[in-house]
């Protein structure tokens, strides 16, 4: 055997012993090489050697290994360089400070030096943690689709975590999980274990663990010091963690492992960190869709709002042409031709409306805000109505003493929006009972309320009255078209005002339109 082989041996011996063996070996070829110099060196310059070979050891091999190193030098200072020789009995009592202090302070130095070393461990797994975190932001961000974003965040749990896949399934039914593995399985009404064990986990917002053993072991939000301990030992075979953004669930992270999950504390640290990384992809793929959702709705509408105005201005030109052609009938006697008469005037209202409609959502009908009065609002109303109210009470009131009240509203559009009101009040009031319209002011402005004691609305009508084309369960079938109060609400917005709904005390119900005010003291009678 040449003499490079016999250094590779002992090479290789060397790196496969324990460490403490080695260091005691080191120990001992120290204490060799002093013993010559024994006569000499002083027990101090002994120790400050032999001091180097327990920090060495500790530095080296841990803490364990320093401390047996301490003691093993303590025993060797004494043994071999403290009179009488040989024996570990001690001559001079002032050698017992020195033995002491060699001990306490070899002992401590290890335990310092592996404190450090831990807080290094430490530091360098938060910087790798923070990189990885940081890969993970780079590559989420450069991800063009929400979808391959959440797909990274997956990818990258699973490498941590050494699991054979991860998933990260949404809480919406039938939405396609992002996985890292083999195929997933979306979170919807299928029969697979795993789907009803995910939708218990989003129901509840626990955690949950599938063991070796068969069973599945709830836990809380997060598992405790015991299932920890169970994550690190590889008894579990699935771990499913709730996704939550804003104290709200929205998804569930399930990490599967064959052999078992082997999760330390860093390893789930990261994963717990990287969990709400997940948690926010989930989110961003629903606002997305979302988006995408609204955007294919507000296009809808503008295709809508165009179609509708296309064919009314398309409608107007033979619409006027039937009205003439129905007048001239008429007038040569024929009683059929009223009908087509009223029934073009029915159709016309309606086509204006979809043109105003459509005018107002394109923010294109001319508003003049002026300063009117408002009695001078009213009484244009109360002309308007009193022909089509077929002698039903009609009661006003206005500011008490007689005082004038200013707004600066457009008056035509604002007419328009009470005579509507008094209309509908008209269609859904008892025949009898009266239609009242009181004017006032608020904190807000001008407010003309119009009150009747007709059956009301229930709660979830009280927004989508306003919505157009909407019509009560109790409306007349060949009556209107649930434009009306749509309409106005936008009219009185375009104003900078607003129309608004209250139910009234005792039945019924009011309506309040609220426009800009001038500076007035009037008070708002109440019915």
């Amino acid at each position: 055997m040449t003499a490079r082989q016999t250094v590779s041996t002992i090479r290789r011996r060397v790196a496969s012993s324990p460490p403490l063996l080695v260091w005691l070996l080191v120990l001992a070829a120290a204490v060799a090489i002093l013993l010559p110099f024994r006569g000499l060196l002083e027990e101090s310059h002994v120790a400050l050697l032999l001091l180097l070979v327990t920090l060495g050891g500790s530095a080296a091999a841990g803490r364990t290994v320093g401390w047996s190193l301490a003691v093993m030098s303590f025993l060797a200072l004494n043994w071999f360089f403290l009179p009488p020789f040989h024996t570990f009995v001690v001559a001079d009592p002032l050698d017992w400070l020195v033995l002491v202090v060699f001990l306490i302070t070899s002992a401590v130095a290890a335990q310092l030096l592996y404190v450090a070393q831990e807080e290094a461990r430490v530091a360098r797994a938060r910087a790798a943690e923070v990189d990885r975190l940081r890969i993970v932001g780079a590559e989420a961000l450069n991800a063009g689709r929400a979808e391959d974003a959440l797909a990274t965040v997956a990818r990258v749990i699973r490498e941590v975590a050494r699991a054979d896949r991860c998933d990260v399934l949404p809480s919406a039914a039938r939405t396609p999980p992002a996985g890292s593995g083999s195929a997933g399985t979306a979170l919807d009404d299928g029969t697979e274990p795993d789907d009803e064990l995910a939708r218990w986990v989003v129901e509840s917002g626990n955690a949950a663990m599938e063991r070796s053993g068969g069973f599945v072991h709830l836990t809380a939000a997060r598992p405790a010091q015991s299932d920890l301990e169970s994550l690190a030992s590889g008894d579990v075979l699935a771990l499913l963690l709730p996704l939550s953004v804003r104290e709200r669930v929205v998804g569930v992270l399930r990490l599967r492992a064959s052999e078992g999950l082997r999760l330390d504390a860093e390893r789930w640290r990261f994963v717990d960190a990287l969990s709400y990384y997940a948690a926010l992809g989930v989110e961003r793929v629903r606002l997305v869709a979302a988006e995408e959702h609204a955007e294919a709705l507000r296009e809808t509408d503008r295709l809508k709002d165009a179609l509708l105005a296309s064919v009314s201005h398309d409608l107007r030109t033979p619409l006027t042409t039937i009205k003439a052609r129905a007048h001239e009938l008429r007038v040569h006697g024929d009683e059929r031709a009223e009908v087509i008469e009223q029934e073009a005037d029915r159709l016309n209202r309606f086509v204006a409306n979809l043109l105003d409609l459509s005018r107002l959502n394109a923010r294109v009908l001319p508003v003049t805000l002026e300063l009117n009065a408002v009695d001078e609002l009213v009484e244009l109303v109360v002309q308007r109505v009193e022909g089509a109210l077929s002698g039903r009470p009609l009661l006003v009131r206005l500011a008490p003493d007689g005082e004038l009240l200013f707004g600066r509203f457009d008056l035509a559009h604002s007419v328009r929006i009470v005579v509507n009101l008094v209309e509908n009040s008209h269609k859904y009031s008892p025949p009898t009972t009266p239609i009242e319209i009181a004017a006032g002011r608020t904190a807000e402005g001008v407010v003309v309320e119009v009150a009747d004691r007709g059956t009301g609305l229930d709660e979830d009508e009280v927004e989508r009255v306003f919505e157009p084309f909407y019509r009560g369960p109790g409306a007349p079938q060949r009556e209107g078209t649930g434009l009306g109060l749509s309409i106005a609400k936008r009219l009185a917005e375009a104003q900078g005002g607003a129309l608004r709904y209250a139910p009234r005390p005792g039945g019924g119900s009011v309506f309040a339109l609220t426009l800009p005010a001038v500076p007035s003291s009037g008070a708002m009678p109440s019915f």
